[in-house]
């Protein structure tokens, strides 16, 4: 909290030389309404919103330089804004400044098929881009769960339910269109499939939050659409019996698309948010894709490993709305949890072990969090070690934070302890900063200090994210 408190005390008036030369490049898509401020100020942490002084709606990369460029000039900090869902106070002006709304870059410029590629302006939301290539037989598998924009994921090195086989961002970024600090634009990568050409431009930018540069332009891969896809869904009658059974999964190989558990706090917010039955015991979601005799011997096969863990209600989803039905109350958790303490804020957090070290790291939180009368739910990305834990808060309530807190920091020191990290897909933001010594180490950090200062001497770009300056 220091971090940002100083951070805010350094914040300077917005410099009316600038507003000046905004106003004829960009008329009625520049605002400085508080509404519209605020709206810009806030994501899906839990942090008070931090607005900018002004908002700009850019239409093309060009935009980007010339507003880049004068916010440079004038040393005005800038923060890009996509869908406004990230969950670690990424869009957060400190500082105030020009917060940079990428929304209407929304036109995807190229669609490669015989290459499975896409190159997308940075405001695509990953639905908008499924939707308009669904007749090619192709399909963009990043799932964060929101319907995030293309930017913004690759900004946050974004993954979801479908990296147990997809990747993350990272393995699924291609190339960059990129703002640097200086308003310069710079393109990264190509779109073939590995080079050995220089410095990797492209994963510097894969996850630096807009603290390096403003990213426009994204090309991505693209998979062909499954022939068969089905889901299963298991009860246990016990955390550790569920994590073992998707420890065992996948060091057999089985090659699972999807595998979520919820814990049975989780099942009991679903149940009574998207009007389910489920057993509010802790509970495996599966999907598979293939062939359809491929996804026949994945389920049979992880139908006999769950039985071996004393699983309960083995039940196959083949039809796409029974599917549907299960994964939208799963991406729905979120806010289902939120109706379990009404006028509660929840503070939400991930951490990533190696999978063999996963089921101790989870049980080894879920007492913290009953030793501290937490309301709470675990939920996570299991096949690739990632969890989540939301905790539910009085917003007015100091002690409340403190021990949620508390319980982040315990459970991310275990995370590193495992020889794990503190955020497998939430980012750093302002949330995590403060762990990253722990993580990385003191040599490490000025490293990424150094980067920082060489791409971004003035400290424009989004600052306070990331890296102390």
């Amino acid at each position: 909290m220091n971090h940002i408190a100083d951070l805010a005390a350094l914040k300077k008036p917005l410099p009316d030389g600038l507003l000046a030369a905004l106003a004829p490049l960009f008329g009625e898509r520049l605002s400085t309404t508080m509404a519209m401020r605020e709206h810009h100020g806030r994501d899906a942490s839990s942090y008070d919103p931090m607005p900018p002084d002004a908002v700009v709606f850019v239409e093309s990369t060009e935009e980007v330089a010339a507003l880049v460029k004068l916010c440079s000039e004038y040393q005005v900090p800038v923060i890009p804004f996509g869908s406004g869902t990230s969950l670690e106070g990424h869009v957060l002006a400190l500082q105030g400044g020009i917060s940079i709304d990428l929304s209407r870059m929304n036109r995807l410029l190229a669609i490669h098929a015989e290459d499975l590629t896409a190159t997308v302006q940075a405001g695509v939301t990953r639905k908008q881009l499924n939707h308009e290539i669904k007749d090619s037989g192709l399909f963009f598998p990043i799932d964060p769960g929101a319907d995030a924009s293309i930017g913004g994921m690759a900004a946050t090195r974004a993954s979801g339910t479908n990296a147990v086989r997809y990747g993350s961002m990272r393995e699924n970024t291609l190339a960059l269109t990129v703002v640097t600090a200086d308003g310069r634009i710079i393109k990264t990568g190509t779109r073939a499939k590995k080079s050995a050409a220089g410095y990797d431009l492209t994963r510097i930018f894969v996850g630096s939050e807009g603290t390096l540069g403003v990213i426009t332009e994204v090309t991505v891969k693209l998979y062909p659409q499954p022939e068969a896809i089905s889901a299963a869904v298991c009860s246990f009658r016990n955390i550790a019996d569920a994590v073992n059974a998707v420890i065992q999964t996948i060091q057999l190989g089985v090659p699972v698309a999807r595998v979520e558990l919820l814990d049975e706090n989780g099942v009991r917010a679903i149940n009574a948010h998207s009007r389910l039955a489920l057993p509010e015991q802790p509970l495996l979601l599966f999907e598979f894709h293939g062939s359809e005799n491929g996804v026949k011997e994945q389920a049979e096969l992880v139908q006999a490993v769950v039985a071996e863990h004393h699983a309960v209600g083995f039940e196959w989803a083949t039809r796409p709305e029974d599917r549907s039905r299960l994964w939208t109350a799963r991406h729905n958790a979120y806010f289902a949890l939120l109706q379990l303490r009404p006028g509660s804020r929840a503070i939400s957090t991930d951490c990533c072990v190696p999978i063999s070290r996963l089921a101790e790291c989870i049980l080894e939180t879920k007492a913290d969090c009953e030793a501290n009368g937490m309301v709470y739910s675990i939920i996570g990305h299991v096949g690739d070690g990632n969890f989540h834990v939301q905790m539910l808060v009085d917003p007015d309530d100091a002690a409340d934070i403190a021990r949620a807190e508390g319980v982040n920091a315990r459970m991310v020191s275990r995370a590193i302890g495992m020889d794990g990290t503190c955020t497998g897909e939430h980012g750093v933001g302002l949330h995590k900063i403060d762990f990253l010594v722990e993580e990385h180490g003191v040599e490490a950090i000025a490293t990424m200090r150094a980067l920082k200062h060489a791409f971004d001497p003035k400290n424009i770009m989004n600052p306070g994210k990331i890296i102390r300056w």
